[in-house]
């Protein structure tokens, strides 16, 4: 199984997106065609068009943030996507025992990721080197 992060996922949500091309060759060239992404990934997604929509004054101006929740609702719909259950909240626990430092969210995701001994796409490989065990690449290069 390969477990994509938020940037990973951003990227294939928007086929005009740069990075687009390399990354869906990456994935077609691959031979573990089990992509997943987590209810974290999920989480962070779904508050950035939440907000949006907080901020707007204007009801009109809604109209987008709604129209891009509804966009990755249906997009997300296609995905496997990976609780943050028991296992990984144990393990996401022993880490921050262990004082491994990286931001929460990252470290929920690689906890689930262990969980599943799957890969983790992401391009934030400063943070998530620092997580013992877990193997990561950037397949948006």
């Amino acid at each position: 199984m390969i477990i994509l992060d938020t940037d990973h996922v951003t990227v294939l949500r928007y086929p005009e997106h740069s990075q687009y091309g390399i990354l869906s060759a990456n994935m077609q060239r691959s031979v573990d065609l089990h992509f997943a992404m987590t209810a974290i990934t999920l989480e962070e997604q779904m508050r950035g068009w939440l907000a949006a929509i907080r901020r707007a004054r204007r009801v009109h101006d809604q109209i987008l943030y709604y129209t891009r929740l509804v966009s990755l609702v249906r997009f997300v719909s296609k995905w496997d996507i990976l609780p943050f259950n028991e296992p990984a909240a144990d393990r996401f626990e022993a880490f921050r025992k262990a004082r491994i430092r990286i931001g929460t969210q990252d470290l929920k995701i690689a906890s689930i990721a262990l969980e599943q001994g799957a890969l983790l796409l992401s391009a934030n490989l400063c943070d998530f080197e620092r997580v013992p065990g877990l193997r990561v690449e950037n397949w948006l290069q």
